[in-house]
């Protein structure tokens, strides 16, 4: 067995050692989702990837990455070619400023980790990832550094995915949350790292930043969020887009329970939900 079957048989493997297919039988659901290509699918990634590599020759980015990420650009871009391949360029453009080795390391944001505030365990019914988020452990600090942790945590949920899955599902727990937590700043440069528009770039002013994971959030449930919250809420929800606002759902406290369960299978929901699954801190995802 060579390493990258060693790192797959990790990825789909629950903390209790159970294979996730077997987790996916038992609640009759697949790990595949949408992973096929239809005929248009691949013409178009196919055509993406000529038009990649004609406006950027000097580069190899267009043969580094797999159809899979060509065709998420793609949708992110309702399949349209042209812009789905500026898109990707400027994508690539910067990752090679912002994040030159390729990835980013837990010891170069030693304080945002030193926050312990976001979790990954378990999977939900559709084979996605659950990654817990908690937003009262937020601290304001410079936006580059929580920039960089939130491309870390991504690229560490990204390595975690069972085989054919390329979304995750997160939980927001915004349970003690205040003003002390509010970081609007923080919130739209986390934003425009998953998602970008002419509209956020202007408004914050930053530079090199684009859509770097297009079409990787599955579902965001927000709970226990308290009536403050949403004076913060009213000033991203505008830079979110249509897309995107779909997967958000505001969970209500009485019914957390019964929403949860209508996505995560209850083997798989985390403890502090009334499930039976340590969490786990994403620092530590990242080694396994």
């Amino acid at each position: 067995m060579d390493q990258n079957d060693i790192n797959n048989n990790k990825k789909d493997r629950d903390s209790s050692g159970r294979d996730m297919m077997e987790i996916n039988e038992e609640n009759n659901t697949s790990i595949i989702g949408d992973s096929e290509f239809d005929e248009i699918e691949r013409s178009k990634v196919s055509i993406m990837r000529a038009l990649v590599q004609r406006e950027d020759p000097s580069s190899s980015s267009s043969q580094e990455v797999d159809d899979y990420e060509l065709r998420r650009f793609l949708r992110a871009r309702d399949m349209d070619i042209e812009k789905a391949a500026n898109m990707f360029l400027k994508y690539r453009s910067w990752k090679r400023s912002f994040v030159p080795t390729g990835s980013i390391s837990a010891a170069e944001i030693p304080e945002q980790i030193s926050h312990n505030k976001l979790f990954m365990q378990g999977f939900d019914k559709r084979g996605r990832p659950i990654v817990v988020v908690f937003g009262a452990r937020h601290k304001q600090g410079k936006v580059d550094d929580f920039k960089r942790y939130v491309v870390f945590c991504l690229q560490t949920i990204c390595a975690r995915m069972p085989r054919g899955q390329e979304k995750f599902t997160s939980i927001a727990d915004l349970r003690g949350w205040g003003y002390a937590n509010s970081d609007i700043r923080g919130y739209l440069a986390a934003l425009s790292i998953l998602q970008a528009t002419r509209s956020l770039e202007q408004s914050l002013e930053l530079t090199r930043v684009v859509d770097c994971y297009p079409e990787r959030l599955g579902k965001l449930l927000i709970v226990h969020s308290p009536y403050i919250f949403m004076t913060a809420w009213k000033m991203v929800y505008p830079f979110i887009d249509s897309n995107t606002k779909k997967k958000i759902t505001f969970v209500e406290n009485k019914k957390l329970k019964s929403t949860l369960l209508n996505e995560i299978d209850e083997s798989q929901l985390p403890e502090t939900y009334g499930g039976i699954l340590p969490l786990v801190p994403i620092q530590d995802c990242s080694s396994l």
